[in-house]
């Protein structure tokens, strides 16, 4: 039996005995921040190498698992990095706390689990490649970008916490803006207004622009929603400047180029960056990747339903170059990413691999 010894010089056991529980609390005690992925990466390739997959370290910095020898290519695609916030790794009933528990290494780990489960009870019938990818939290999806380049599949499901009776079929786009003015200083007894006052001019201008593309628009994912993300001002006593970042969820129809001439225009004379564009994506329902969901989540005792987020994921970057049967899935609740409370049920988690190993026995039909 292969042993990996983790950073906190525990032994977990990488032979078919893995349990599921232990491989994604170690998982959630490695940290890995966007960026600073390396450790979580090399854990994850050893342990799928210890599974027999060929696995490896690819050079966007992601954990990459191959396994399956005929049928449909499939690609597993989550991410393992997290955004910054120290939560204790602990088990408090049934809830496993962690950064990463739902956004989105929870989901990861159910992927792993799922082929590894489908591959021990001989039902796989698919081809599998699983991507652990970096950077997903900051603006560049670097592994997802990359993943986009290596793989051809036929389906594709994106590792995003829906619930584990729940299938992801769409997200919406994403533009960030960061502006700068600045001027000469001056007296605030004085007529030139200051820099942090021409700031909030645009703020309110792109207020304006998104309420009147909203006006008769109910639902939140046709709605284009815009946050200020980040606010700063200063001065040197001969210069005064202000900045902000502005962060912007696009429906579809919306370009975040076009989008980003229009903020342009609308900070003159100040300067604006845009970055991290992406547009809105949508599957449909009616795919055979869905309908095995459906099954799937039918034969657990769920109730399938359908989900469209008013966030942004590596969907978004891969599903227009893929063009295939694409959703996302996995456990947790999503209103808990980012947050200090985060964790996910164990119960759901290990529902969720159920429900996954089940589709996988389903594919290739």
């Amino acid at each position: 039996m292969v042993l990996y010894s983790g950073r906190d010089g525990a032994l977990w056991n990488r032979g078919p005995a893995v349990d599921e529980l232990e491989f994604l609390t170690a998982l959630l005690r490695i940290p890995s921040l966007s960026g600073q992925e390396g450790e979580a990466a090399a854990f994850l390739a050893a342990q799928m190498r210890g599974f027999g997959w060929d696995a490896f370290v690819d050079p966007s910095g992601s954990a990459v698992g191959h396994l399956g020898e005929s049928g449909p290519l499939v690609v597993l695609l989550g991410h393992i990095d997290t955004v910054p916030g120290l939560i204790p790794v602990r088990v408090e009933g049934d809830r496993l706390y962690g950064r990463g528990a739902v956004d989105a290494k929870g989901p990861f780990a159910t992927f792993v689990m799922a082929a590894r489960r489908a591959q021990l009870e001989g039902r796989l019938r698919c081809r599998l490649a699983l991507v652990g990818a970096t950077e997903e939290e900051a603006a560049s999806s670097r592994g997802a970008h990359h993943a986009k380049g290596q793989y051809a599949p036929q389906l594709c499901v994106i590792g995003e916490p829906s619930g584990w009776d729940r299938i992801t079929l769409g997200y919406k786009g994403r533009l960030l803006a960061h502006y700068r003015h600045a001027q000469p200083a001056a007296h605030s007894a004085g007529e030139l207004r200051a820099a942090p006052e021409h700031m909030a001019d645009f703020w309110a201008a792109v207020q304006a622009r998104c309420a009147a593309h909203n006006a008769g628009q109910e639902k939140l994912f046709a709605q284009l929603i815009p946050s200020l993300r980040r606010v700063a001002s200063g001065g040197d006593g001969l210069h005064d400047w202000a900045e902000s970042t502005v962060g912007l969820r696009l429906p579809e129809g919306v370009d975040p180029a076009a989008l980003a001439e229009e903020l342009a225009a609308l900070a003159a004379p100040a300067e604006l960056r845009a970055e991290g564009g992406c547009p809105a994506f949508r599957s449909p329902r009616t795919t055979p990747l869905a309908g095995a969901f459906v099954r799937a989540i039918r034969a657990q005792g769920g109730q399938p339903a359908f989900l469209h987020k008013t966030g942004t994921a590596d969907m978004n970057v891969v599903g227009p170059a893929w063009g295939c049967p694409i959703v996302a899935y996995g456990p947790g609740d999503s209103r808990l990413d980012h947050t200090p409370d985060e964790h996910v049920e164990v119960a759901e988690y290990r529902r969720a691999i159920a429900v996954l190993a089940d589709v996988l026995a389903q594919v290739a039909d």
